[in-house]
């Protein structure tokens, strides 16, 4: 029987199994999670190592809402309903050390979300004790909005967050921007990660992977699109090359394009796209005419409108 849980950590990393994690991952797999610390203690092999080992599925923020399907020696295997996959139809699977999560709160009376628009933003347990650093979109439901703080419910109680570090939005998902191009507002949020380094599994503002980083920059505007680049490429609309607009999404294979698809990157208009290409390299602009997997692109799809 599935059990429901919220994660108690700013940022959760789940692993392929209880047995993936290395020595030098015990900063991530810690309660608070020292996330910042994990990231800065690793080298570049260690950050490779994380892919080529298969290690780490994917990311979940603090105060989000997990299934439960197994618990084995400290360890829960979690399903993440937000993340959408072919590998389950309940969401996104993968493990979690038990004491990262805890049950799920009951919800307060109203729809209205505190939802982290800061890179980072502080959580504070009081308006003069700061808690723990939060990732960009985390969401929170709101309690109460002073003029400075706004009140929220958290897994583990009433907390605060600077009015300045965050939206207010009605239910789960921001609505989507009635005015203007959607499409642009997905490219100039991904623009405020410029330089920030490519996380295998990352679902976070301290480091995204491809796919991840192109599930933020919708999700900011109100779409939930899957989780992976595989997925991301089977739904929305298809979109022609000649027909490329801003927020267009933008898939490559191996093969030519013809073999499996292996990467994302968001289309930025005037031949260029944005996107986290990988281990050893930041968030980037780069001009497809030029760029080297320009031979790969196989599909783009449009989620937007």
């Amino acid at each position: 029987m599935l059990k429901r849980k919220m994660v108690a950590v700013s940022v959760a990393t789940v692993w392929t199994k209880p047995e993936s994690p290395r020595p030098m991952d015990e900063l991530a797999l810690k309660e608070p999670a020292r996330i910042r610390e994990w990231l800065e203690s690793m080298t570049l092999q260690d950050k490779l190592d994380l892919c080529l080992e298969n290690r780490v599925q994917t990311q979940v923020l603090y105060g989000s809402s997990v299934f439960v399907s197994e618990e084995r020696e400290g360890w829960s295997k979690v399903l993440i309903p937000q993340q959408g996959t072919r590998k389950d139809a309940l969401g996104y699977p993968g493990w979690v050390p038990s004491y990262q999560l805890v049950d799920e709160a009951e919800a307060p009376v109203g729809t209205k979300r505190a939802e982290v628009l800061s890179d980072q933003a502080w959580l504070y347990r009081n308006p003069s004790e700061p808690l723990m650093e939060l990732s960009y979109l985390t969401s929170l439901p709101v309690l109460e909005i002073m003029e400075e703080w706004v009140k929220v419910q958290t897994p583990e109680g009433i907390r605060y967050l600077k009015a300045d570090d965050i939206r207010l939005i009605d239910g789960p998902l921001a609505p989507r921007d009635g005015e203007g191009h959607i499409g642009r507002g997905i490219v100039e949020q991904g623009k405020r990660f410029l330089n920030l380094p490519y996380l295998w599994g990352g679902m976070s503002s301290f480091g995204y992977d491809c796919s991840g980083f192109a599930y933020a920059m919708h999700k900011y505007v109100g779409i939930l699109i899957p989780r992976d680049a595989s997925d991301q490429a089977k739904q929305g609309t298809l979109i022609d090359k000649d027909q490329l607009e801003p927020g267009d999404l933008l898939f490559f294979a191996h093969e030519e394009g013809k073999g499996v698809i292996h990467h994302v990157g968001i289309y930025a208009g005037d031949n260029q796209m944005i996107h986290s290409p990988e281990t050893i390299k930041c968030i980037e602009i780069v001009d497809l005419r030029t760029f080297n997997l320009a031979k790969e692109h196989c599909a783009s799809r449009r989620y937007w409108k």
